[in-house]
């Protein structure tokens, strides 16, 4: 090794402090991230109130411009139920953020973002109150002008997310899925978590010719005629293992285009093998690096708002769900963020 080169690192590292920096990149970040702490101490992440992506709290929209927000609702399954735990789960996971290496951004830093707590329910008991009261709390967060990020219970909820969000014109989606959840009335229901995006067309909220479902497979697909009549793009798995994420991307890109657009996660697109803990598991999925650059590539399209649903906690015994609904939680906060800068004047 070069002595010299030897000296010089260690007169500039050997006493340093975790956030004394030599770098333009990393003083940046630093002052971004910890401000004026720069003794490297950090709040313990095992102890205080568990948050969303370890965020500030807070009881109001006022001064917000992304909520993170908690639906713990899984009254709509058809197999597994415990998704209603999932918004604690999540909250429980540490060490997420607040960094984002591919895309340079810092959430917390570029906009204000709370954790503003769940959506509360009248009963715990009926479908339809629970579906309409969701509506009701999103059609405030509208209201405010802030723009929503959303942790499931099951994917039921986003079918009154859209509602709310899409009243005044019908919005584009991009859904990574094992299942395109189109279905009809199932045992007397509309309203299952196998259904959400069939009434959001019908209901006039969602434009189904720029809604694309990413990652479908399982034994469901001949339930899923509506995707295709409507004029949905449909990718299955076999479609993104042989176009590849860059290809996807652009397909993605090209069909939404500027259109004010949702991100819907159900973390069953993913392999059971990184996400035992949901309620129907689908063999063949998309692997967690896949998924991120997937939504890293949707940086700088118009998003109006984006939910990760359908985390178990019962089945999943390494949290390894948890731990993957938390790190997409944060792709899609990033994506937030870059939406709000990007709309604002120059």
């Amino acid at each position: 090794m070069d002595k010299k080169k030897l000296e010089e690192l260690r007169a500039q590292y050997l006493d340093a402090g975790a956030n004394d920096h030599q770098t333009e990149k990393f003083k940046s970040l630093a002052d971004k991230i910890v401000g004026d702490k720069r003794d490297g101490t950090r709040p313990k992440p095992y102890s205080g109130i568990s948050t969303f992506l370890d965020m500030p709290q807070a009881d109001t929209f006022e001064g917000l411009d992304i909520a993170i927000i908690g639906v713990p609702m899984d009254l709509a399954v058809s197999n597994r139920a415990g998704a209603r735990l999932g918004p604690r789960a999540v909250r429980a996971v540490e060490r997420i953020g607040p960094y984002n290496h591919m895309t340079g951004i810092v959430p917390g830093a570029e906009c204000k973002v709370a954790d503003v707590g769940d959506v509360q329910f009248r009963t715990r008991y009926s479908l339809e109150d629970s579906i309409e009261d969701i509506e009701a709390y999103y059609r405030k967060v509208k209201a405010a002008g802030v723009l929503p990020l959303s942790v499931g219970g099951d994917h039921s909820i986003t079918h009154p997310i859209l509602r709310a969000l899409g009243a005044d014109e019908p919005v584009a989606l991009v859904h990574i899925d094992a299942h395109c959840d189109t279905a009809g009335t199932y045992e007397g229901s509309k309203f299952h978590h196998g259904g959400p995006f069939r009434m959001a067309v019908l209901d006039g909220v969602l434009d189904p010719e720029k809604t694309i479902q990413i990652g479908i497979r399982g034994a469901s697909e001949t339930i899923w005629e509506f995707s295709y009549t409507s004029g949905m793009t449909v990718v299955h798995i076999e479609d993104v293992m042989e176009m590849g994420i860059p290809a996807l991307i652009r397909k993605t890109r090209d069909l939404i285009g500027d259109m004010p657009v949702y991100v819907s996660i159900d973390v069953d697109g993913f392999d059971p093998a990184y996400a035992p803990g949901t309620g129907t598991p689908e063999a063949g999925g998309m692997t967690p690096r896949e998924g991120f650059q997937l939504l890293r590539g949707l940086m700088g399209m118009n998003i109006i708002g984006a939910d990760m649903v359908e985390v178990a906690p019962m089945y999943d015994p390494t949290s390894n769900t948890a731990q993957l609904g938390a790190q997409l939680l944060f792709e899609e906060l990033c994506l937030l963020a870059q939406a709000h800068k990007d709309r604002q004047p120059i």
